[in-house]
């Protein structure tokens, strides 16, 4: 409970402090503790339901909601979140780190490259919207994520939507988001309720202290840290993913190869049949 309690708190107030959706801080956390990917991607889930709905709220508290320009890519997103949790089961647990770690290495390289911000917005397709919505829920909650760390380059930068306006749209977007794949994973029996509601609640207070910090530090040094970061989940990622797992699937291969020579030939003969 303590060990829960400490890591809501705590990805509460990196997302605030970051300004992120909590899957990306919350997902590579529990991989770290001991958690599967499948579990962390369920308990990534409700977490986001809780932050996305409060920081939602008070954007549109504060006037940088734009509900209607946002509703068709929220609308997207939910159906397309509705599939994520089969495409969970579908693929390896492998696989999903795989996707995971293009997600933060995406992240780490839209730091970097700051994307370009436009005057003129320009006129957006609705269908276009709700089809950047639909691939986005589909993808994004398949990993537990929210969507808005790849939504808000597109905005800005093929849509021209002002920077501000961007980001508040793509907090709003993972309200549908991850409230359907809230659903979509509760049927795929891919959600550990209690420690999801835990970390969620907890999480709360964090994005609150978190927006407090994010307020009183200078620009470029927030940049910076965030960018450091990014880095070390992308190490512990690359550690995991690509170093571990081939040393675990060699391993595992030479301890089946060592199992079958030592059978008779017989019993090794029958077991291939």
């Amino acid at each position: 409970m303590f060990e829960m309690i400490c890591l809501g708190l705590s990805v509460g107030v990196l997302s605030g402090f970051f300004g992120i959706g909590g899957g990306t801080i919350l997902v590579p956390a529990l991989l770290l503790i001991g958690y599967g990917i499948k579990d962390a991607v369920g308990i990534s889930v409700v977490q986001m339901v809780f932050s996305s709905v409060y920081g939602s709220y008070l954007n549109n508290k504060k006037g940088n909601l734009d509900i209607p320009m946002v509703i068709n890519i929220a609308l997207g997103g939910f159906i397309g979140a509705l599939f994520s949790g089969y495409i969970t089961n579908y693929f390896s647990s492998q696989v999903l780190e795989y996707i995971f770690l293009s997600f933060v290495t995406f992240a780490l390289f839209r730091l970097f490259f700051k994307t370009k911000e436009h005057r003129d917005e320009k006129k957006l397709n609705k269908i276009l919207l709700f089809a950047i919505g639909l691939f986005l829920g589909l993808i994004s909650m398949t990993i537990g994520v929210g969507g808005s760390i790849l939504l808000v380059p597109i905005l800005v930068g093929f849509l021209h939507i002002p920077l501000k306006k961007a980001i508040s749209a793509g907090l709003f977007f993972v309200v549908f988001s991850s409230i359907s794949g809230f659903i979509s994973h509760s049927i795929s029996g891919n959600i550990n309720y209690m420690d999801g509601l835990i970390i969620g609640a907890i999480s709360l207070v964090g994005v609150y202290i978190g927006i407090l910090f994010k307020d009183k530090i200078d620009v470029d040094l927030h940049k910076k840290i965030l960018i450091a970061f990014y880095l070390s989940v992308l190490i512990f990622l690359v550690q995991r993913v690509i170093i571990y797992h081939p040393k675990k699937s060699r391993q595992l291969f030479k301890n089946s190869y060592s199992i079958s020579t030592s059978l008779p030939y017989e019993t090794f003969s029958s077991s291939l049949t």
